[in-house]
C-alpha cells in the first residue's frame, strides 16, 4: 500500500514566475532560499519558463533547503490561442488529450509527480463558459483523480464565467486567480463569488496594476504609520479581503519585504478605506 503523502498547507504567500526567461531559474531558487514556499507557473512558452522553475527547484533540492513535500507548486493549461508556437501539446489532438499531455510535460519541467495545483489559464472565450472549456474541466478532473494534482483552478475569469461554470453543475475550482485592479474594486464582484463559496481567490498584479494605489496619500499615511513600504500595505490589504497574493519581484530586499508584510498590521478602518479607493 502506498503511503499517504504529506500535503503541505496553502501558503500565504505565492512567487509568480511569469516573463522572467533565462532568469527563471535563479530567481525561483532566490525566492526559495528567502523564504517562499508556493510556486506559480505555466506550461505556456510564450510567457512562462517552466522547465527553468524546474531548474530552481533542483538547486534548492541539492542545497537541503527544502523537499518537494515542503512546497506548494501551481502550473496552468493554456489554450492554443494563448500560446506561440512552442507548444506542449499535439495541436491536432482532442482538448482533452492536450490536458494529459501538457500535465505530463509540466511534470517533467518541474521534476515531480504531482502539483498541489492545476489552473485553467483563462477560458476559451471571453463572453462565457464553452463547450470547450466543459471538455478542459473535466480533462482536469480526471488529471485530479488520478493523483497529477491535489487542487483545480480557473484563472482570468469573469463573473459570467463562474456564474455559467456553475449552472452547468460542475466541480467548483478551489481557486480562481486574476489580474486585480482597485479602479475595478478590486475584482469585488468575483471575490464575493469566491467568498460565497469558500474558493480561494489569487490576486496577481497587484502592485503593476495600481501604480496610482502606490502613489496615494492614504496608502502613504499607512506606511509612515506603520513603517512599512507602499508594496506591503498593499500586500497586507490583500491578505486582509481573504486574498492569496502573488509577487513577481525580481529584486531580493523586496522578495524579503514582500514576506514581512503579512506581520503588518492593519485596522479594520484602514481595509475598508483601501477596499473604498
Amino acid at each position: 500500500m502506498t503511503p499517504a503523502r504529506r500535503l503541505p498547507p496553502v501558503p500565504d504567500f505565492l512567487y509568480g514566475t511569469a516573463w522572467k526567461e533565462d532568469r527563471t531559474a535563479a530567481l525561483t531558487e532566490l525566492a526559495l532560499r528567502t523564504g517562499f514556499r508556493g510556486i506559480d507557473t505555466a506550461n505556456q512558452r510564450r510567457h512562462y519558463f517552466e522547465a527553468g522553475v524546474g531548474q530552481g527547484l533542483a538547486a534548492v533540492y541539492r542545497a537541503g533547503l527544502v523537499t518537494r513535500a515542503d512546497l506548494f507548486l501551481q502550473t496552468k493549461f493554456t489554450y492554443q490561442g494563448g500560446q506561440d508556437h512552442r507548444l506542449p501539446y499535439d495541436p491536432a489532438a482532442s482538448l482533452s488529450t492536450q490536458v494529459a499531455q501538457s500535465m505530463a510535460s509540466s511534470l517533467e519541467h518541474l521534476g515531480t509527480d504531482y502539483v498541489d495545483s492545476y489552473v485553467l489559464h483563462g477560458p476559451a472565450s471571453g463572453y462565457g463558459w464553452s463547450r470547450h472549456d466543459a471538455e478542459v474541466w473535466a480533462a482536469m478532473i480526471k488529471e485530479r483523480d488520478a493523483g497529477r494534482t491535489r487542487l483545480l483552478g480557473v484563472s482570468n475569469v469573469s463573473p459570467q464565467h463562474l456564474e455559467q461554470m456553475a449552472a452547468t453543475g460542475a466541480e467548483p475550482p478551489a481557486f480562481v486567480q486574476n489580474r486585480c485592479f482597485a479602479r475595478l474594486g478590486w475584482d469585488a464582484d468575483v471575490r464575493a463569488f469566491c467568498a460565497a463559496r469558500r474558493i480561494v481567490y489569487q490576486g496577481f498584479s497587484l502592485l503593476t496594476a495600481n501604480p496610482e494605489v502606490l502613489r496615494h496619500r492614504l496608502i502613504a499615511g499607512i506606511g509612515a504609520r506603520t513603517g512599512a513600504t507602499p508594496a506591503q500595505v498593499v500586500f497586507r490589504f490583500a491578505r486582509a479581503v481573504g486574498m492569496l497574493p502573488l509577487t513577481g519581484t525580481t529584486d531580493a530586499e523586496h522578495m524579503k519585504q514582500d514576506l514581512v508584510s503579512l506581520d503588518l498590521s492593519l485596522s479594520d478602518d484602514d481595509v475598508r478605506a483601501i477596499e473604498s479607493l
